[in-house]
């Protein structure tokens, strides 16, 4: 087993910047990276050879070592780029316009801690088809999960049709209990569209046991993947309404596989497969290097850094300690100019890591990887002691 702080020298980020922004992107590992342009190289050496006779099974192969990280069966699992382009395809299926699931006047319920491409996404839809688009109002400070449960599903009502909610929230960082929301939904007869773009790599994940009917997650952020692995997860009973997003080959197949959802769904044309054939390796990685006890190690700086920058500010915090992991928002004051605050930390600092207002409140968004150190966290309490007081 290699310690956290170890494993700085296998990432190739800028040693100059203190990088406390993974949850934007992600950060690839050495090692990933020189298998995912190995794969990259395969396919320049012989196109032909690779996506029009390897890629099927080398694709398969993938996929089933990551439905495996993820307790599902393979042909239920299908790459995407990214989680905002699968939750597109599902959201544009609901309202297609020769058979729709959802038309004016049915709802779809959601929180008001969402990713704000996802939020568009819906409203965009809504507004073509007289549905409405729900945000519940999730106070702030979380600390019991029953009350959560109880507050979101107040929301829930005879209109409602579906349930769209982020198992690791983008601007508030904070993880809900979806198991127990879906359970709910599926009783109530109401579709589950989980975004679960953070949770890869980050917590452990069985969607058998969360039991949504659609899952959709990074691979590229916490499990470390190159840029441009996701994937979406259906349900086998949700599978056949789902027309492609992008028609191709696929779509009338004439060497069709046994799932349609795979044909339909995963050749979308000529594009780069590299990334999604790396994240097996990906997730090698992460098991070779014992991520559990990086997750502890992390999330354990992540409480410390909140509440040592809680004393600069003398804020409140926005949750308990386990309503987050590796990534964690910690308020600002009120009427700070986050984005020259933001440009100061990286200007002055060296420090890249996101600020955001949400709900109108000024928070800053810590991610702790692998790579970051102690040193890391107090380089930047002291540098927003230094900004602040």
């Amino acid at each position: 087993m290699n310690s956290m702080d170890n494993l700085k020298n296998l990432f190739l980020l800028d040693p100059n910047i203190i990088y406390l922004n993974h949850g934007s992107f992600g950060a690839c590992p050495k090692p990933i990276f020189e298998i995912y342009q190995n794969w990259q190289r395969q396919l320049e050496r012989e196109p032909v050879e690779f996506l029009g006779r390897r890629s099927t099974q080398l694709l398969a192969d993938s996929r089933q070592r990551l439905a495996q990280y993820l307790r599902v069966n393979s042909d239920d699992v299908v790459y995407f780029t990214n989680p905002t382009t699968a939750i597109n395809m599902v959201a544009h299926n609901l309202f297609k316009f020769n058979n729709p699931l959802i038309g004016p006047g049915d709802e779809i319920l959601t929180t008001n801690h969402e990713y704000g491409a996802m939020d568009r996404t819906w409203r965009y839809l809504c507004k073509q088809s007289g549905a409405r688009y729900v945000q519940k109002a999730i106070p702030l400070p979380l600390e019991d999960e029953e009350g959560f449960i109880k507050t979101f599903w107040s929301g829930v009502n005879q209109r409602t049709r579906v349930i769209f909610m982020s198992h690791v929230t983008s601007p508030t960082a904070l993880r809900f209990p979806v198991a127990e929301i879906c359970r709910r939904a599926r009783r109530a007869g109401i579709l589950t569209i989980i975004d679960g773009a953070h949770a890869p790599g980050q917590i452990p994940l069985d969607l058998s046991t969360i039991d949504a009917d659609f899952y959709s997650g990074a691979c590229h952020k916490w499990l470390c993947a190159p840029k441009g692995a996701a994937f979406l997860y259906a349900h086998k009973d949700v599978q056949s309404w789902l027309d492609p997003l992008v028609v191709s080959w696929g779509y009338e197949s004439e060497k069709p596989s046994a799932s349609q959802y795979i044909d339909y769904h995963e050749w979308q044309g000529t594009r780069d497969l590299a990334a999604f054939l790396s994240v097996p390796s990906a997730i090698d990685f992460i098991e070779q290097y014992d991520w559990e006890s990086i997750r502890f190690r992390s999330h354990q700086l992540a409480i410390e850094t909140r509440n040592r920058i809680n004393q600069v500010t003398g804020l409140t915090p926005i949750s308990s300690d386990d309503w987050f992991n590796q990534m964690v928002s910690i308020r600002l004051p009120d009427q700070l100019d986050l984005e020259l605050f933001k440009e100061n930390l990286f200007r002055l600092f060296h420090i890249e890591v996101p600020t955001i207002l949400w709900n109108r409140e000024c928070l800053l968004r810590v991610s702790f990887q692998a790579y970051n150190t102690q040193e890391d966290a107090d380089a930047l309490v002291e540098a927003i002691r230094f900004l602040l007081l």
